[in-house]
């Protein structure tokens, strides 16, 4: 039986899925421009949240606060954007405060289109919200007042979206959410597709036993 195209993919009742995300992941970066071009048809609705909230909440740790996984992850990203032909060029520094981006974001609705220009300006253009020059002239070129992004009705909301994010078992980025069921990471990408597709591997029992798998020895 030959694979659904991506152009049909979607939920069947045209409803968005939930997409948690921060500009500060180059996994977010790469798997948006991933559904972007092969699901075209997918609504996505992004919600940004703090990527650090997550990891505190959950006592996790991020992949370049163990020092021999920052180079290994950088160099990692890098390809697999070769590997799909997705520009891609690091910023200056790394990790850096992604609040400006993510309150920018809330504050111009988290349209596809700003969702978009904004990855672009840090993994693409390798600009950052501290380089006040490139700053200011993105906020000029979207027409947005630096007060704007200190409003507490923006504060609120990424605040409202970590809380979702963790009430839906959302534990990094980025993360769908898909009728309760979370997809983590841009190595889900494939996986999440296949779940859009209805593909029945996602009904069989060893799928469902995962979830159930009894704990056993734990590290001391």
């Amino acid at each position: 039986m030959s694979e659904p195209t991506a152009s049909a993919t979607g939920l069947s009742d045209g409803s968005p899925i939930d997409w948690y995300f921060d500009f500060i992941s180059p996994f977010a970066y790469l798997q948006w421009q991933r559904l972007r071009r092969e699901v075209p048809s997918l609504r996505i609705s992004p919600h940004p949240v703090l990527f650090a909230g997550l990891l505190k909440h959950w006592n996790n740790t991020g992949p370049v606060e163990i020092p021999p996984k920052r180079g290994w992850t950088y160099a990692h990203c890098l390809w697999m954007a070769h590997r799909h032909q997705i520009p891609m060029r690091l910023p200056p520094r790394h990790p850096f405060n992604p609040l400006p981006l993510l309150r920018l974001s809330i504050a111009l609705g988290n349209t596809t289109e700003v969702v978009d220009r904004l990855f672009r300006f840090v993994w693409q253009d390798g600009q950052l919200p501290d380089d006040t020059d490139a700053w200011v002239a993105l906020l000029a070129e979207l027409n947005v007042h630096h007060e704007t992004l200190a409003s507490d009705t923006v504060k609120k909301q990424l605040i409202k979206n970590g809380d979702a994010a963790i009430a839906a078992g959302v534990f990094g980025v980025p993360t769908a959410v898909v009728r309760s069921q979370c997809f983590w990471g841009v190595d889900a990408t494939d996986m999440l597709i296949a779940w859009l597709r209805e593909d029945a591997f996602f009904s069989s029992a060893e799928w469902h036993r995962a979830y159930t798998l009894p704990e056993g020895q734990g590290r001391r």
